[in-house]
């Protein structure tokens, strides 16, 4: 890759292996590269430790989202997904054990699909982007089973509420749905672009799910695209260098530097404590590694 291609670079999605030992990224050229996290955590790690082992071009546009599961990385590009065997990676081997297209509705439709869940309770898999709609597929037959319809505009983030078997889904159109997994029925909808916050731009809030009321708006300039709950903290990375680690109660406790100028992705490998790190990826070809939360100790370089 040339100078010019690492300059305009984006990482735009992360996950770890399932053993905690290799985290695979995704960017905006199709590419996904493999890191070894034991490599580059290891007393004797050297420059090309923080390099990838293995880096292939796994879809046509960007990687938009990876999921792991016990045996398989997930990848997703524009209307399509991926799955990559974690044991055939490791041994460098590239080819993709199977791709599925979600059914959209014109086949002229090619959406780039942003946010990619498991739903443990029956094994599917939960994929939400540019058409609007989200669609769950059986994991055992591939089959897409259901087309979950209320999102006026592209779903941009998925999460799985498992003791209630709630899937939340969160949209450019400023509104969050919650839907019954089991009948695949809406139960509520938070319409948050509805209450002024900060002045209705968009800012990060943490709202209560009992009462449907938001609790803390974070004076966080710009917008955030990835938070995490860390212990008692809220994690947040988005326009500007720097993780954000914000109290519940809404203040912000402190924002750790970053190479990235933007940032699109944050992780955690809390799977084992050898490898317990977190990363950070977005407007660069480097992807940040903190080992201790509060500063980086170095970046891996795609």
């Amino acid at each position: 890759m040339g100078p010019v291609e690492l300059l305009h670079m984006s990482v735009f999605s992360q996950s770890f292996s399932p053993c905690g030992r290799f985290l695979a990224a995704g960017n905006n050229y199709g590419e996904i590269a493999l890191f070894s996290l034991s490599a580059a955590l290891s007393p004797d790690a050297s420059e090309g430790s923080q390099k990838p082992i293995l880096n292939f071009t796994a879809h046509d546009g960007p990687v938009f989202s990876l999921l792991s599961t016990d045996t398989h990385l997930l990848s997703a590009g524009n209307g399509e997904i991926s799955a990559w065997s974690w044991a055939e990676l490791i041994k460098k081997s590239t080819k993709a054990a199977w791709t599925r297209k979600p059914s959209y509705e014109t086949s002229l439709e090619i959406p780039e699909i942003n946010a990619m869940i498991i739903n443990p309770k029956d094994n599917s898999l939960i994929v939400g982007g540019g058409d609007n709609n989200i669609h769950i597929m059986d994991m055992e037959t591939g089959i897409f089973k259901s087309v979950l319809k209320g999102h006026t505009d592209y779903i941009h983030c998925l999460c799985f509420k498992e003791r209630e078997e709630e899937i939340l889904s969160g949209g450019e159109d400023g509104a969050v749905r919650i839907w019954d997994s089991r009948t695949n029925r809406p139960v509520h909808c938070i319409e948050v672009f509805k209450y002024e916050l900060c002045g209705g731009g968009p800012s990060l809030s943490l709202w209560h799910l009992r009462s449907m009321s938001p609790t803390s708006v974070f004076p966080l300039p710009g917008c955030q695209r990835e938070a995490v709950f860390h212990q008692d903290l809220i994690m947040s990375v988005g326009e500007g260098p720097y993780v954000s680690h914000c109290l519940h109660g809404g203040t912000v406790k402190a924002q750790i530097p970053c190479t990235p100028s933007s940032l699109n992705t944050l992780a955690l490998n809390l799977k084992n404590t050898e490898h317990r790190v977190m990363t950070v990826g977005g407007s660069s070809h480097q992807i940040d590694v903190f080992t201790n939360f509060s500063y980086r100790a170095f970046s891996l370089s795609f």
